[in-house]
């Protein structure tokens, strides 16, 4: 029974690791979500298949739950939060030379010393970040 908690998790991960395979195997790039969504934003060259890549990401939680998966989405901020929480992200990015996904995903499984510096810093700083809201707002 447990299984099935993990079911899903587990099938996404893998089908998120075939597609950054696939991704880097046909095309050559790295699948850093950061950088596609930035080469579609900024119109770079080779743009179609950042926007397709991107597409599938979506349209792989729609599949999920028109197959009866339950995608439950709760909004914890306001929009402006979402914004600011968002132009964060795009400054850590550029700061990092890469997004989680590029380093934790595409980074680590090359061995690089860069993204396993990336990966252990940001997920310290996301637990750091837990520990400190939990302890201030006692949830």
């Amino acid at each position: 029974m447990w299984m099935t908690d993990f079911l899903p998790a587990l099938l996404g991960g893998l089908l998120l690791g075939t597609a950054s395979v696939l991704l880097f195997l046909l095309n050559g790039r790295i699948a850093g979500i950061s950088g596609i969504f930035g080469g579609v934003v900024t119109l770079a060259s080779q743009w179609g298949w950042r926007a397709l890549f991107l597409v599938g990401l979506v349209a792989g939680g729609l599949v999920y739950q028109l197959a009866g998966g339950n995608v439950n989405i709760e909004q914890v901020a306001s929009p402006l939060g979402l914004v600011i929480a968002g132009l964060l992200v795009g400054v850590g990015t550029t700061i990092g030379s890469g997004c989680t996904s590029g380093h934790g995903i595409c980074g680590n499984s090359r061995f690089s010393p860069r993204s396993i510096f990336s990966t252990v810093t940001f997920m310290a700083a996301g637990i750091a970040i837990v520990a400190i809201l939990r302890l201030v707002t006692g949830v």
